[in-house]
C-alpha cells in the first residue's frame, strides 16, 4: 500500500517536470521568433480587377507611348538613325560596328550587300562597301506598333511594296526620310481576320553613292584616247543574242567585239530567274572600258518582252482614249520599274508616231492616237515616267511611221511628204519630246523622197544630221531601228548600210539578229575608217555622246537579284483599277 502511494507520488512529480520542460522549450522558441524579426504569416489578399476607368487610362497611356515611339522613329530616320541602335545608316563603318557590338551571330551575302545579325540587340545590320546602309530593328516595343498607328502618326506612305515567298507575305510602307534614305515599315499583309497588323520590323535603308570606277574618274576625252578602233566601233553596236543562255557567240560579242550593249527579245527570256541569271552573266563577262546598255522593247499592249506573268498594260491607243497625263506618267514609271527589276537600263519606248493612216500594219494601237496634241503630251509623260526610274527612254520612230501602209520588217515603206507637211503633223511629238529632255531617238527605215530619194531615214544625212541635229537641235544619241529588218536587207548590203548610216549621223547601229551580221558590220566600219571613208573624229563624236548617256544614268554592271513579280503586278493592278473601267 505504502509502495503504491510512493509510486503515484513519483509519477506526479515526473509529469510536472515534463510539463515544466515543455513550457520552458515553448517559451524559448517564442522569444527566438520574436527576436528574429519575422512577421507573422498573413492570409493572402484577394486580387481585385482594376476598375474600367483604370483600364481606359492604361490603354490611353499605351497609345500615347506608341505614338511617341512612331514620332521618334520618323524623326531619327531623317538623321539616319533607329531607336536604341548607335549607328548611322550611310555613315558608320563596319569596323565601328564590330568594335561596339563584337562579332555577329550570323552573316548572309546577297547581290545588295552583306547582312550581319545581332540577336542580343534584336537587329540586323546591312553593309555595302564596308559602310552601314541598312539598319533593321526587331525591337519588341516597335513590334507593338500597328498599321493604323503608323499611318495615323506618319501619314500615308510614299510607296507601298509587297514581298511574298514560301514563308512571308508582307507589305512594306516606304517613307522617304531623305533623298537617299528610306524608312521601311515591314508588316504582314492585312487580311479580313487581321485588318490592322502589327510591325514585324523596321528597316532604314540608304542608297550609297556609287564609287566611281577608274574610267569614271577620267574625263570623257581621256577615256576615248585610251580606246582603240575596235573598242570604238564596238560601242556603236547594240547586238542581239540567240537563245536563253550565254553561248560562245554572246561571249565573243562582249569580249572580242566589245559591243556597247545588248537587245533582248521575247525568245531570250523564259522565267524571271533565268532572265536575271543571263543578265548577270553578260554583265560579269563585260571587261570593256564601259558598262553595257541592256535594252528591250517594253511598250505595253502587244509589244512586251519580259517574262514571269507580268500584268500587261493596255495598248497606247487605249491610254490615248483615257487621255490623262498623270496616268501616262505612272504607266511610264511602272514600265521603267519593270526594266530596273530585271537589271535592264534602256527601253525602246514610247512610240511617238501619230496613227494618221488607219491601214498602218506596224503602228496601229501602238500609237496614242491620230491627234498630235494627245500623242505629244501622253508620249512625253510616259518618257518622263520611264526616266524617273533611272532607265533610259527612247522616242521612236523618227521622223514618224504613222502614215505608212507597208511593214518595214518586211519591206521599205515610202512616205511622200514634204518637210513642211512633216512639221505640221509627224514631227510635232518628236520636237516637243526633244525640248522636254529626250535622251535617245530611234530613226525609222522609211524612205522620204522629198527629203532624200536614195536612202531611208536610218541612212540619210538629210534626216539625221540636217533635220534631227540641226533643225530640231537634238544633242543626244541617235540609234537606228534594227538593221536586220527587211526594209534594209532586201535593198542594201548590211555592211554598207551601216557605213552609210554612220556617215549620215547615227551613233548606234542596232543589229537585232544573227551574230554574223555583227561581224560583217564591224568589219565594214573598220575598213571604212582605215580607207578614210569615215574619220576617226566622226566615231569620237558618237562615243562621246554614248559615254555621256551611260554616265548620266549611272549605268553599271552590278549584279541584280530576282524581281518581285507580286509587287510589280500589285502596283500595275492598283493603277489600272484607278484609271481603266
Amino acid at each position: 500500500m505504502k509502495r503504491n502511494r510512493a509510486s503515484r507520488k513519483k509519477l506526479r512529480i515526473f509529469t510536472i517536470l515534463l510539463l515544466m520542460l515543455a513550457l520552458i522549450i515553448g517559451a524559448y522558441y517564442v522569444i527566438k521568433d520574436h527576436d528574429s524579426g519575422q512577421a507573422p504569416v498573413k492570409e493572402s489578399p484577394t486580387i481585385t480587377k482594376p476598375s474600367s476607368n483604370n483600364m481606359v487610362g492604361s490603354k490611353n497611356d499605351q497609345n500615347k507611348n506608341l505614338k511617341k515611339l512612331v514620332e521618334e522613329i520618323l524623326a531619327l530616320s531623317k538623321d539616319g538613325k533607329v531607336p536604341n541602335i548607335p549607328f548611322v545608316s550611310g555613315k558608320t563603318k563596319w569596323k565601328e560596328v564590330n568594335r561596339e557590338w563584337g562579332k555577329s551571330d550570323h552573316i548572309s551575302e546577297s547581290a545588295k550587300g552583306r547582312y550581319e545579325e545581332y540577336k542580343s540587340h534584336n537587329s540586323t545590320i546591312g553593309f555595302a562597301d564596308q559602310i552601314v546602309n541598312d539598319i533593321r530593328s526587331y525591337d519588341s516595343e516597335i513590334q507593338k506598333i500597328s498599321l493604323n498607328e503608323i499611318k495615323k502618326t506618319g501619314g500615308e506612305p510614299d510607296t507601298i511594296r509587297y514581298y511574298k515567298d514560301s514563308t512571308h507575305d508582307q507589305m512594306i510602307l516606304v517613307y522617304h526620310a531623305t533623298t537617299s534614305t528610306d524608312l521601311l515599315w515591314v508588316l504582314p499583309v492585312k487580311t479580313k481576320q487581321e485588318p490592322n497588323p502589327k510591325v514585324d520590323h523596321i528597316s532604314l535603308y540608304t542608297q550609297l553613292e556609287k564609287k566611281p570606277n577608274q574610267q569614271e574618274n577620267k574625263t570623257i576625252s581621256e577615256v576615248i584616247s585610251k580606246m582603240n578602233l575596235e573598242d570604238k566601233i564596238g560601242q556603236m553596236i547594240l547586238a542581239g543574242i540567240s537563245g536563253t543562255t550565254m553561248d560562245t557567240n554572246a561571249k565573243k560579242l562582249i569580249n572580242q567585239y566589245h559591243v556597247g550593249g545588248i537587245i533582248f527579245y521575247k525568245n531570250n527570256f523564259e522565267t524571271p530567274e533565268q532572265t536575271v541569271r543571263l543578265v548577270n552573266q553578260l554583265k560579269a563577262e563585260n571587261s570593256s572600258y564601259l558598262p553595257l546598255l541592256l535594252s528591250i522593247d517594253q511598250e505595253g499592249g502587244r509589244v512586251t518582252r519580259l517574262p514571269g506573268g507580268l500584268v500587261n498594260f493596255p495598248p497606247n491607243n487605249q491610254i490615248g482614249k483615257v487621255n490623262d497625263p498623270e496616268f501616262s506618267y505612272k504607266v511610264g514609271t511602272l514600265l521603267g520599274h519593270e526594266l530596273k527589276e530585271f537589271g535592264l537600263n534602256l527601253n525602246f519606248a514610247p512610240v511617238l508616231d501619230i496613227n494618221s493612216n488607219p491601214n498602218n500594219p506596224v503602228i496601229g494601237d501602238r500609237s496614242f492616237g491620230n491627234n498630235s496634241e494627245i500623242v505629244s503630251e501622253l508620249g512625253i509623260q510616259t518618257m518622263k515616267g520611264i526616266q524617273s526610274q533611272n532607265v533610259i527612254s527612247t522616242i521612236k520612230h523618227f521622223p514618224g511611221h504613222g502614215d505608212t501602209s507597208v511593214n518595214s520588217h518586211l519591206e521599205l515603206p515610202i512616205v511622200n511628204k514634204s518637210l513642211k507637211e512633216l512639221k505640221e503633223l509627224e514631227l510635232i511629238p518628236f520636237e516637243r519630246a526633244i525640248d522636254s529632255g529626250a535622251d535617245v531617238v530611234m530613226v525609222a527605215h522609211i524612205l522620204l523622197p522629198e527629203l532624200d530619194n536614195t536612202n531611208p531615214a536610218s541612212m540619210s544625212k538629210a534626216v539625221m544630221t540636217n533635220l534631227l541635229r540641226k533643225q530640231l537641235s537634238f544633242t543626244g544619241v541617235i540609234i537606228t531601228d534594227d538593221m536586220t529588218m527587211g526594209a534594209i536587207t532586201e535593198h542594201f548590203d548590211i555592211g554598207k548600210a551601216a557605213v552609210e548610216s554612220v556617215k549620215a549621223g547615227s551613233d548606234i547601229i542596232l543589229v537585232g539578229h544573227d551574230y554574223n551580221n555583227v561581224v560583217k558590220i564591224t568589219s565594214s566600219l573598220k575598213t571604212a575608217v582605215e580607207n578614210g571613208e569615215i574619220s576617226e573624229q566622226r566615231l569620237n563624236e558618237s562615243i562621246e555622246r554614248i559615254i555621256q548617256l551611260k554616265r548620266k544614268y549611272s549605268i553599271n554592271d552590278t549584279k541584280i537579284e530576282n524581281p518581285n513579280i507580286t509587287e510589280i503586278n500589285h502596283s500595275i493592278n492598283s493603277l489600272m483599277n484607278n484609271y481603266i473601267h
